[in-house]
């Protein structure tokens, strides 16, 4: 950088000393230092300038793709959690939190209530319950083992009010998710054979009545995509890309995205949703993005099971 700088003004130099020598040599040293001396200044500043180093000459056609993709993301790498703590503190969710209150909440309901089972209205107010403790208590835990002097809200409120443009990316997100989920889907139908993919509980609770309806799709498309999208991209995503590449930060956290639901039938399509909503978040360094392709994923889920 600083070499192609000193050589794109050479005829500077030539024509200070032509000029400059006949009227007086002192004058001409004095001006000829002062121009080295702005020139180098100059160069310094070009150089400190400079975001990110630039390839050699040789190899700006066979890099160009691959630095796009390294500067994708705006994540800001000032996290408010140590990076040694980050799966400590995702253990503690997960297990404390997570396995008890989205898989043995509703039998626990159950036993308070003394009933065998729960009927539809019961089970779907009990989810979301639920699912508003585990997102609180998440919090909470997030908060707790945050480092001494950080706060999590203006961490969050800052994932989420931005003044980037997000509504493109968002729709190419869930355009591109719903192509891969259809192809894996049809896919899936062709080599391994149909199934009824929605569950029955579901199905019952959708075919109850408009109450219970409406408290699913609340549930499904504004719940749940909030606690998931705050857990697995607002904290996990975001504090693995602060110690490691973006790419590999997507990855591992749609893997573990995929894995809390427990659901090997939809194992693929889960780790593709977690996979988009991620790249989304990465380009456009909001929640909001991510959050509304989940919950545009789940509606059409949902009114799938609805009509089916």
């Amino acid at each position: 950088m600083l070499l192609s700088v000193a050589a794109s003004h050479p005829l500077l130099l030539a024509g200070g000393r032509g000029g400059a020598a006949r009227a007086h040599p002192s004058i001409h040293a004095a001006k000829l230092e002062a121009l080295n001396g702005r020139q180098r200044r100059s160069s310094f500043s070009t150089l400190s300038c400079a975001c990110s180093p630039s390839p050699p000459s040789g190899d700006r056609g066979a890099g160009s793709a691959r630095s796009l993709i390294d500067e994708l993301p705006v994540l800001s790498p000032a996290v408010p959690w140590e990076a040694d703590d980050i799966w400590r503190i995702y253990a503690g969710y997960f297990f404390i939190l997570h396995i008890p209150l989205s898989f043995a909440g509703l039998d626990v309901v159950a036993k308070v209530l003394q009933r065998s089972s729960l009927d539809s209205m019961t089970t779907v107010i009990s989810t979301v319950i639920l699912q508003l403790a585990e997102l609180t208590l998440a919090l909470a835990l997030l908060q707790y083992t945050a480092i001494p002097g950080h706060a999590i809200q203006p961490f969050f409120c800052g994932k989420v009010f931005t003044k980037r443009s997000w509504v493109k990316e968002t729709v190419l997100g869930f355009a591109v998710l719903m192509t891969l989920v259809s192809t894996t889907s049809i896919l899936a139908d062709k080599f391994v054979g149909f199934e009824d993919a929605y569950d029955p509980i579901l199905k019952e609770i959708l075919s109850d009545s408009p109450a219970s309806v409406f408290l699913c799709f609340f549930l499904y498309c504004v719940i749940a995509p909030l606690s998931e999208e705050t857990i697995y991209r607002g904290f996990l995503l975001t504090a693995l890309s602060s110690s490691m590449k973006w790419r590999d930060a997507v990855l591992i956290s749609s893997l573990a995205f995929t894995a809390a639901h427990l659901s090997c039938k939809s194992s693929i399509q889960l780790f593709v949703v977690g996979c988009i909503t991620g790249l989304a978040y990465c380009r456009t360094g909001t929640l909001a993005a991510s959050f509304t392709i989940h919950s545009l994923y789940n509606a059409v889920v949902l009114y799938m099971a609805l009509v089916s």
